[in-house]
């Protein structure tokens, strides 16, 4: 039984169509605060459909959706308070390079999104937590630079300042690391790791890296379309759910 009050995401029987075909039909999981969780499955077996429903991107044809205790809208609404509790890192950060905007900028935007304030913002304890959150993944160095003139790694670690310096409970990734090499993946992991530890976040995140789940993550969904399975990685990536979610013929890959 999920108890929605105990947990920082549950979704109830989540069914979301796109066109003529359901995407993903009777989806029901939770996450605690704390806890990193990985969204797996192929192509097409509805990963980023689930994140955009989760985040009122996408309309929902049956079943809720609940962060911090309050109900997703029917039109994907949450309340301005919730929302602010919730960051989003994309697959790829797409913005226009001709926008002469710096690292202290951008960061500075996570303070008080879409024009609104906290009741107790002002600009000291703005650049305070600015200067905090990219100390904290190690970018402060950066500040003063454009984002235009940023290395893929280089971005990553101030999107993560951008979640940090307002008190998040909800972090989700969708593929997040792509685009990063070897190392740079490895460095993002390692302060994503230190970042939940230290602030509690509970993390969602889309991964196709079934080794990097392995070592890293607390829990597993298996996805295609259903789920299919959902538990420790030890559990839910083993050989059978592997097979009924990617197919035998990758399980024989793998070996």
């Amino acid at each position: 039984m999920i108890l929605v009050k105990d947990a920082v995401l549950v979704v109830k029987h989540l069914t979301v169509y796109r066109e003529t075909y359901a995407a993903l039909q009777d989806v029901s999981f939770a996450i605690d605060s704390g806890t990193d969780v990985a969204i797996v499955g192929p192509n097409g077996a509805g990963k980023s459909t689930l994140v955009q429903a989760i985040l009122g991107i996408l309309p929902r044809q049956a079943g809720e959706v609940f962060v911090l205790g309050q109900p997703l809208s029917p039109k994907g609404a949450l309340t301005h308070a919730v929302r602010q509790q919730i960051a989003y890192l994309p697959q790829n950060f797409l913005f226009d390079r001709r926008i002469p905007i710096t690292v202290e900028e951008l960061v500075g935007l996570g303070w008080g999104k879409l024009g609104f304030q906290v009741p107790w913002a002002d600009s000291r304890k703005r650049h305070h937590a600015v200067r905090e959150a990219l100390s904290r993944v190690e970018a402060y160095h950066l500040k003063h630079q454009l984002i235009s003139g940023l290395s893929g790694g280089e971005t990553k670690r101030v999107l993560l300042a951008y979640c940090l310096v307002y008190p998040r409970r909800l972090l989700i990734l969708d593929e997040a690391p792509a685009g990063l090499d070897v190392r740079g993946e490895s460095e993002f992991y390692r302060l994503l790791y230190h970042l939940k530890q230290e602030q509690g976040w509970a993390i969602l995140q889309i991964s196709h890296d079934l080794d990097r789940v392995r070592r890293h993550c607390d829990r597993v969904l298996c996805l295609n379309r259903t789920l299919l399975c959902q538990g420790i990685p030890e559990v839910a990536l083993s050989p059978d759910n592997l097979a009924a979610a990617y197919g035998s013929e990758f399980v024989r890959y793998r070996r």
